[in-house]
């Protein structure tokens, strides 16, 4: 038992007692927020939260089966078009294969992206609750089923308003687009350049009107004179920093980047982890009393000299860089600790502006299959690994599960401290990734531990279409991972 496959099956629960209580709803899972997944309930306007549970719970203890069946793919699409999951069958004509497994629950059809539980016994622990305008299914943690162990207790309830907020406000600009799913967006591919071209542009659009907006708030507001970025691996937050700044530089003011990796401690000072290596992903990693002491210091008018971490002797040295501020400098400070309380305690909070900048998947890939915004990143950052600094596949995917330990524990606690999240993730990127992404993925060694993680992934990239990427922008975000860009990293 996987935890991806209790998910899927718990989905399949869901989608049945809803389809069966009102026949007319259009059940599709939003967003992986709040611990949970944010579930819309479409074309109806009134439900009853308990009934669906009730109905749920009665499915569960029916003990059915979760049947595999194999049909054509014209076979499997026309049975998704009867029952009216016309997004399904949208994207089956576009699987470029003859035959398509799918699901049969108590005669209910649904087609999953990997596997799903035997029976819905198993499913023993989970939850369902009104949240915003939909539903929250609530799910066990991950780590309960790492040692192949049942699941032992529900995460924890989370409140995260803004993150759903930006969720709901991207799910509306794809919704009218055209382009809520897979198969529309490979619909709109192969409709010609114009129409991709013109999905390209939107989309680019959107994002840097997001951008804009807030260099706007910030030439509002002269006292916000530190600007504090955070976000996790591959989120784009380079080039979203070089695109802000550029839109400050429009609104006549005067933005200055200081890295935060120049405020490392010393290395024999760096923190040890568990298995006691130096654990650089520490917020005690960083020199926070320096830091504090020279943000206060700039802002009371006064000049400072910025260190420099040399990372071949790793230690911090004097850089001979003197600054001052002026009434149009704006400090743009990015760093995985920006938006921890901790790290920026003694800067006044009428001169910070805090932005959490991430990819968060605003396509899926069907109503009930959910594209982790984790493996949007990994996909940017294998790319970029390979390209720019010469790493495998099989070594970036080995790397993940620590680079995505440190986020959880030092970055996603304090997501909701933002003042503004922004997407950066865009609507077409995984179809522009594939044709890079994918000969890497393919390399993978097959006796290696990487080659699921490598397996899954080429799964997800064979049902989309791919994008040349001729008509990105030289700005694009995406430049930062697949070259080409006009920004200098």
């Amino acid at each position: 038992m996987t935890h991806g496959a209790y998910v899927r099956s718990l989905f399949f629960v869901l989608y049945k007692a809803v389809s069966e209580l009102y026949p007319e709803c259009r059940v599709q899972i939003d967003a992986h927020v709040s611990n949970g997944y944010y579930c819309h309930l479409a074309h109806i306007t009134h439900w009853d939260a308990s009934d669906i549970r009730q109905h749920m719970q009665q499915i569960i203890e029916e003990d059915l089966p979760f049947e595999s069946h194999t049909a054509s793919t014209p076979q499997a699409i026309n049975m998704f078009d009867e029952v009216g999951q016309h997004n399904k069958a949208l994207l089956l004509a576009s699987y470029d294969h003859p035959t398509v497994e799918y699901h049969m629950l108590g005669g209910t059809p649904n087609y999953f992206y990997g596997d799903l539980l035997s029976r819905t016994s198993q499913l023993t622990m989970w939850g369902i609750e009104p949240y915003d305008a939909g539903l929250l299914l609530r799910v066990p943690s991950a780590a309960d089923f790492a040692t192949g162990g049942a699941p032992q207790e529900l995460l924890p309830f989370v409140s995260q308003p803004k993150m759903l907020a930006v969720f709901r406000e991207y799910h509306r600009w794809a919704h009218i687009m055209g382009l809520s799913t897979v198969g529309e967006l490979n619909h709109a591919i192969a409709s010609g350049s114009d129409r991709t071209n013109e999905m390209i542009n939107v989309s680019e659009c959107l994002q840097e009107r997001k951008i804009s907006g807030i260099a706007d708030h910030l030439a509002a507001h002269p006292e916000k004179k530190v600007v504090l970025i955070a976000g996790p691996s591959s989120s784009g937050k380079t080039t979203f920093s070089k695109r802000l700044s550029v839109q400050l530089l429009a609104c006549g003011m005067k933005p200055v980047a200081i890295s935060l990796d120049n405020y490392f401690v010393d290395r024999v000072k760096t923190p040890l982890d568990e298995d006691g290596n130096y654990d650089y992903e520490s917020i005690h990693a960083m020199q926070i009393d320096l830091f504090n002491e020279q943000m206060t210091a700039l802002l009371k008018g006064e000049e400072v000299e910025l260190p420099y971490y040399n990372f071949k002797t790793g230690k911090s040295e004097r850089s001979g860089q003197h600054l001052r501020l002026t009434s149009e400098t704006v400090l743009i400070l990015e760093g995985i600790h920006a938006l921890n309380p901790l790290f920026s305690a003694q800067i006044p909070d009428e001169n910070k502006y805090r932005v959490y900048a991430s990819a968060l998947t605003s396509i899926l890939l069907d109503d009930h299959n959910y594209i982790p915004t984790t493996d949007n990143r990994l996909l940017r950052r294998l790319v970029r690994d390979y390209k720019f600094r010469g790493y495998s596949a099989e070594e970036t995917i080995r790397r993940w599960p620590a680079v995505r330990k440190g986020e959880e524990r030092w970055l996603f606690p304090y997501q909701e401290e933002a003042d503004v999240m922004i997407n950066t993730a865009l609507l077409f990127e995984l179809a522009c990734l594939k044709e890079q992404a994918l000969p890497l993925l393919q390399a993978v060694p097959q006796d290696t531990p990487e080659r699921a993680t490598a397996e899954r992934l080429i799964s997800l990239l064979t049902y989309l279409r791919p994008i040349p990427l001729d008509g990105l922008p030289p700005t694009s975000l995406l430049r930062e991972f697949m070259g080409g860009s006009t920004f200098s990293y």
